[in-house]
């Protein structure tokens, strides 16, 4: 019975823990040419586009632009036969390859969901986790492994994989839980600058308002004209004056006695000695 070429492609393993994945490599197997026409996935009218595909496939390591005519070949089965396995898969790592990871992750996904091959099955969710952890989604990742392992539960890659990307989550989480005590921190002082401002403000208005008071009362004191008066000199009284007087006269006396001079009257000479 003639034999027909498979060609199903898997993700090789992190073992690299400085790179997030190694490079893709090609998984290929024979598969008898009664299953492949038993095959609901995998008609006549497929075949031909997907294998021209494959060729374009393997070309793409020299020459990226071949990935491009792959990926237009697995369209084409894929329009010719949207439940097909392999055009789905492969369609998944071309755009893995292409650095376009949700797509690869949606095909692996769709390659998944129309087989009951448990090895398929376990080869496509292992490739489709591989693409959610290129793209950081470290918690798909991990559901993508973990159903991987549920259809092939011997495969130590997939168990690899599994383990990097759950440490890659704890990372994640931890920088997240790191950010997020940085953001809160700026935030309580950010706070208290505020509460410090309002503080200022709450401070500066009421100076002005004892000023304002201030100027309120004055203004009051001025038209009222309550405004302080300079002190009256205490008037003398005339008993007083004239005792003062008196007083001088009878020293101005005694002076012009001691002198030999007569003495004037209320302080003035009347007349003078020749």
């Amino acid at each position: 019975m003639k034999k027909s070429y498979f060609n199903i492609k898997t993700l090789s393993t992190l073992r690299d823990t400085r790179r997030v994945l190694m490079n893709l490599s090609v998984l290929s197997f024979l598969v008898l040419n009664f299953i492949l026409l038993n095959s609901p996935s995998f008609g006549q009218t497929d075949r031909a586009s997907i294998r021209e595909g494959n060729k374009f496939y393997d070309l793409g390591s020299k020459d990226t632009n071949q990935y491009n005519l792959a990926k237009k070949n697995y369209q084409k089965s894929l329009d010719k036969n949207p439940n097909s396995v392999e055009g789905n898969f492969n369609l998944g790592d071309v755009y893995y390859q292409q650095h376009k990871y949700d797509s690869a992750a949606s095909h692996f996904n769709a390659a998944a969901g129309m087989t009951t091959d448990k090895s398929l099955i376990s080869k496509a969710y292992h490739n489709m986790g591989n693409a959610l952890l290129q793209d950081k989604k470290y918690d798909e990742s991990i559901e993508a492994f973990k159903n991987s392992l549920k259809n092939n539960p011997k495969d130590d890659d997939t168990k690899y994989n599994l383990a990097y990307a759950q440490s890659m989550l704890q990372k994640q989480q931890q920088q997240q839980q790191q950010k997020d005590d940085k953001d809160k921190k700026g935030d309580k002082k950010e706070d208290k600058k505020q509460q410090q401002k309002e503080g200022d403000k709450k401070d500066d208005k009421k100076d002005q308002q004892k000023q304002d008071q201030q100027q309120a009362k004055e203004d009051k004191d001025k038209k009222d004209g309550k405004q302080a008066q300079p002190k009256e000199q205490k008037k003398m009284s005339k008993e007083e004056a004239e005792r003062m007087l008196q007083a001088l006269n009878n020293q101005e006396k005694d002076l012009q006695k001691k002198l030999g001079k007569k003495v004037p009257v209320n302080g003035v000479i009347i007349d003078k000695d020749w």
